[in-house]
């Protein structure tokens, strides 16, 4: 009988050591809970405070103990609580140490619990590291260390790959510090996900590509853009811009007129029609500077008149559908200001014993001047703060010899600075 009595003694006694051991353990979960329920509310921020302090307490203890150290839920509830104190600690000092702790946890944790008990638990501290990581990163942004924000950015995408947020976040950073590989890699996942700033990206994106002196892969990803939003105008001039960059003027005049075609109300494609023959006038008259043939002058010169002639017509077009369209009203008078400024010049240049030539070229230059004359004018009227209206219209009054106009128009310029 005594030898009964001694065993039910030692397994009662063994009954009563597992629950000491097993009781620091459910009590970080009572104080964890009760933290999860009182968090975020201004009348029970001293509870909450004190719960997560407690249970802390616990899971340390619990986590000292041999019995309970290597449990699922141990490493579990020890990455819940160290990620909760590391969100709501914004000194990186001691910020930092709970999070390392609470990231090596979690990622025991995941090892350790294959029946998916604890699923639930250790993704909402995933999501406490995530947001840690998302902090860190917009303050090291807005400080301009891009590196240690693109470090941060990315490891808050690891952690929840399927956020669209994260992914913009680390490509904006590494654009920033240069790391185009990376920049690009993120940009490109963006646009497989339903984000809804794609226009944006895709901008980015050509960008990115230009700066990486990778012209094909920008003129591709801007043409994609551009089919899947016909009506972004900042991605057709994109698209404008690269293809004259990377010599392909006449495939981008011929979706132009195809797409003018289609949409022949659309004021942005006779825009986009001008500024493409506008840039193939330009292209002919730079090489006209060193021309020494005379049939290849003469070609040139003809591709000139006519792509003037095209841009003029294309411009007036986007202005007969919107008369206040201040890009189209800003390029037309610039147009039309060049040839005048070239009979100008000319004429200054001629020798005084050649009157005659010289007034006639002075006459020339006037009429050219004068039919530039209401745009530059629309153009200030509509923007009255641009610079570039503002100096286009100097240009006339000097060129009209009214020196004095030339002068308002500076003090305005200057006053803009």
């Amino acid at each position: 009988m005594k030898i009964k009595v001694l065993m039910t003694g030692l397994l009662a006694f063994a009954a009563t050591a597992a629950f000491a051991q097993k009781s620091e353990l459910n009590n970080a979960q009572a104080e964890y809970d009760k933290y999860e329920t009182s968090r975020g509310q201004k009348l029970t921020a001293a509870l909450a405070a004190t719960s997560i302090n407690n249970a802390k307490t616990s899971i340390d203890k619990a986590s000292a103990n041999e019995k309970t150290a290597n449990l699922p839920q141990t490493y579990a509830l020890k990455g819940a609580i160290y990620s909760s104190l590391a969100v709501q600690d914004s000194v990186p000092a001691t910020s930092t140490p709970l999070y390392s702790t609470a990231a090596e946890a979690l990622k025991k944790a995941a090892e350790l619990d294959t029946k998916g008990e604890y699923k639930a638990l250790i993704s909402h501290a995933n999501t406490n590291l995530a947001q840690w990581n998302l902090t860190k990163g917009v303050k090291e942004y807005q400080n301009k260390n891009y590196q240690e924000a693109y470090k941060a950015f990315d490891s808050y995408r690891t952690i929840l790959p399927n956020d669209t947020n994260a992914i913009y976040y680390t490509a904006l950073a590494a654009a920033n510090y240069n790391n185009y590989p990376a920049a690009i890699s993120n940009y490109s996942k963006l646009l497989t996900t339903d984000y809804k700033g794609k226009e944006r990206v895709y901008q980015d994106l050509s960008t990115i590509y230009l700066m990486s002196k990778d012209t094909a892969n920008a003129l591709k990803v801007t043409t994609e853009a551009v089919a899947k939003y016909p009506n972004n105008t900042d991605l057709r001039r994109r698209e404008i811009e690269i293809s004259i960059q990377s010599g392909k003027l006449n495939e981008v005049t011929e979706k132009i007129n195809s797409a003018i075609a289609a949409d022949p109300k659309n004021k942005s494609l006779y825009y986009y029609g001008g500024l493409v023959y506008s840039q193939a006038a330009d292209n002919a008259i730079k090489s006209l500077k060193t021309a020494k043939d005379a049939a290849a002058k003469a070609t040139l010169t003809k591709t000139r008149d006519e792509s003037m002639a095209k841009a003029t017509e294309m411009y007036k077009k986007a202005l007969e559908i919107d008369p206040d369209y201040f890009e189209a009203n800003l390029n037309l008078g610039y147009l039309l200001l060049n040839p005048a400024i070239d009979s100008f010049n000319a004429a200054n240049k001629l020798p005084a014993s050649k009157q005659k030539e010289y007034d006639a070229m002075m006459a020339k230059a006037n009429t050219q001047f004068e039919a530039a004359r209401p745009y530059l004018e629309k153009a200030v009227a509509l923007n009255p703060k641009s610079a570039e209206a503002l100096g286009n219209l100097k240009t006339y009054y000097l060129g009209k010899k009214n020196n004095a106009k030339a002068t308002e128009i500076q003090k305005q310029i200057d006053a803009l600075k």
